[in-house]
């Protein structure tokens, strides 16, 4: 099993511009688009800070009845080994919600706040991630068959380990062609995310079996049924790892 626990000397298969949109189906329904991005680096709280950006909108159709505007962004230390601030802008149907969660890496702390009110201080250890800066902390690790991934994560109502199994390997059908990939099972039952989910929530994620390890392809269970994302979309960035584009 892989724990994350100190700064580790690994490659970054990402770097700031780097974008990967994707097409939301709700069961056989076309819902959404969502994108991911790395941000370029920026001071956050006096550190020089790496940004992750993820958006999700529903289609015309689907605004109808369950509009859905979200975003999340995530500012990590450069290497990403822990997280500095979280934003995340929830619009889901009827449910609204602002969260700020602030990290105090010498303190050891978070501080969560909604829609500008401070509503829980947590200790935290020394590495801590947020619920999007923890995907490209594992993105960062080398895959393979069986590996069990575990690194500590919060979003700023509880703490918990969060746990990741490379169940096997799967080729995937996908609009940029076909994809070798490493089926991931990730335990995402405590924390909240960009969808909010139910309690018996599962998330799959299919990484390119590649040294950029992009997620493929997601598929949840949520409050409102299942969906599926799948990439539609990829713009390396300023710097590109050694493999092709699919």
């Amino acid at each position: 099993m892989v724990f994350f626990a100190a700064p580790q000397a690994l490659a970054m298969p990402f770097h700031a511009g780097e974008k990967l949109s994707y097409e939301i189906y709700w069961t056989v329904v076309h819902a959404g688009s969502a994108t991911l991005e790395v941000l370029p680096e920026k001071d956050v709280a006096g550190k020089p800070a790496l940004g992750f950006l993820a958006e999700a909108r529903s289609t015309p159709f689907v605004d109808a009845f369950y509009k859905v505007r979200d975003r999340i962004e995530s500012w990590t230390d450069p290497d990403v080994e822990r997280s500095y601030l979280y934003l995340k802008r929830q619009r889901e149907g009827d449910y609204s919600k602002d969260v700020e969660l602030r990290f105090e890496p010498d303190a050891r702390r978070t501080l969560r706040y909604v829609r500008g009110e401070l509503r829980r201080t947590l200790e935290q250890p020394e590495y801590v991630f947020d619920p999007l800066a923890i995907l490209f902390a594992f993105r960062k690790q080398t895959l393979y068959k069986t590996m069990r991934f575990s690194g500590p994560v919060t979003d700023g109502k509880v703490s918990v380990s969060g746990e990741a199994y490379v169940e096997g390997m799967d080729t995937l059908d996908t609009p940029l062609g076909e994809v070798p990939c490493f089926r991931v099972r990730l335990d995402v039952k405590h924390l909240s995310g960009v969808f909010r989910k139910s309690d018996d929530a599962e998330l799959l994620v299919w990484f390119s079996a590649d040294e950029r390890r992009l997620p493929v392809r997601v598929k949840s269970k949520v409050v409102v049924g299942h969906f599926t994302m799948e990439l539609v979309g990829y713009d390396p960035g300023r710097e590109t790892c050694a493999a092709q584009v699919p």
